[in-house]
């Protein structure tokens, strides 16, 4: 178990030569989990040459990476040309259960039609708005925002493809029109598009199940094998404890090449997707500690340390100046380790 956990740190790029760009990591992973944005951004720098989180933040201000709501109704960060496509294949599941949520929060058909006219009248033209201004903007053009709604409808205007988050302004990501902010979108057909998934989904987070793509994406077992028998031939296949999981034929060339940095420690932020990217993640994190890095199975990824593919404890940066490291490990861990999270953490990107 411990050698598949490696593997899958290799094909994240999170050992081994990383990608040149923000960009190019997060096109290689085809989307990163980024409710929690400071952690999003640390999770790409780490796969990324000499990355930092400034540099992450500046391929969001530069239109190269966008942050919306592509699958499963969560916020992710992907490249700016995948947005559009991945918007077409994997929202129509998503918004067909969006009328029940907007009954519960209080909005009509017609509330929704109204926002969507508001808000392309307010960001027309290049303009960004910030989240308070944008709901400020659809209470004044009519649209009831109190209480949950305006949430919901900015999750909408993104979900149905009019709006994404673009640039920052005074730490706050605002909103613009997909179609203006990403000139050059990809356009690909179901078939194509799930060919697409399959192939970069396992390329990048492989040796991975079926299971675990249906999870991740919020896709039907049928999709992800309409994808598999388009892409297929570019992927191995591989038996593990009776399971078959498929993967790039070259990641375990990459950990080979790795091996020692995949056996050294690595901290990673809370939602990263070596933890999260999985339905079964037991081989990185040990089923007896699931519930210190999830507490109560509310959904809240804690950020962890991990040893050798294994997750070995929960970290935090202390409050005050110093913010000094702040470790919750799982059981006892040798002097070298705990020395090496503490330089791991002095070097965060």
């Amino acid at each position: 178990m411990q050698e598949l956990s490696m593997l899958r740190m290799a094909a994240q790029r999170l050992v081994g030569p990383r990608p040149a760009s923000p960009a190019d990591a997060v096109r290689w992973l085809t989307a990163v989990q980024a409710q929690d944005l400071p952690g999003a951004l640390m999770s790409v720098a780490l796969r990324t040459d000499g990355g930092t989180r400034a540099a992450v933040t500046a391929a969001l201000d530069a239109g190269e990476v966008v942050r919306s709501w592509p699958m499963r109704g969560t916020l992710h960060l992907t490249a700016a040309e995948d947005l559009p496509w991945m918007l077409e294949l994997l929202g129509p599941r998503v918004l067909a259960g969006a009328a029940g949520r907007r009954a519960t929060v209080g909005l009509t058909d017609d509330d929704v039609a109204r926002a969507g006219e508001v808000a392309l009248a307010a960001l027309s033209g290049g303009r960004r708005l910030g989240r308070a201004e944008l709901v400020a903007a659809l209470a004044a053009g009519g649209v009831p925002t109190e209480g949950q709604r305006g949430y919901h409808l900015l999750w909408w205007l993104a979900q149905s493809g009019l709006t994404c988050l673009g640039p920052t302004a005074g730490g706050d990501q605002q909103f613009v029109l997909l179609d203006e902010w990403v000139p050059a979108p990809r356009r690909l057909e179901r078939d194509e598009a799930l060919g697409e998934l399959a192939l970069r989904f396992f390329a990048s987070h492989g040796p991975a199940t079926v299971k675990d793509l249906v999870r991740w994406a919020g896709v039907l077992v049928r999709d992800v094998k309409a994808g598999l028998a388009v892409a297929g031939d570019r992927l191995t296949r591989v038996d593990v404890d009776g399971t078959e999981h498929w993967m790039d034929p070259a990641t375990p060339d990459r950990l080979a090449a790795a091996r020692a940095e995949a056996e050294d420690v690595l901290l990673l932020p809370g939602f990263d997707e070596l933890v999260l990217g999985y339905l079964d993640r037991s081989c990185t994190v040990p089923a007896g500690f699931a519930d210190r890095i999830v507490p109560g199975g509310n959904g809240m990824f804690r950020a962890t340390a991990v040893s050798a593919g294994t997750a070995v404890g929960v970290w935090r940066a202390g409050r005050g100046r110093a913010r000094a490291l702040e470790l919750e490990p799982f059981a006892e861990l040798s002097a070298e380790v705990r020395s090496r999270i503490e330089e791991r953490y002095a070097a965060l990107p």
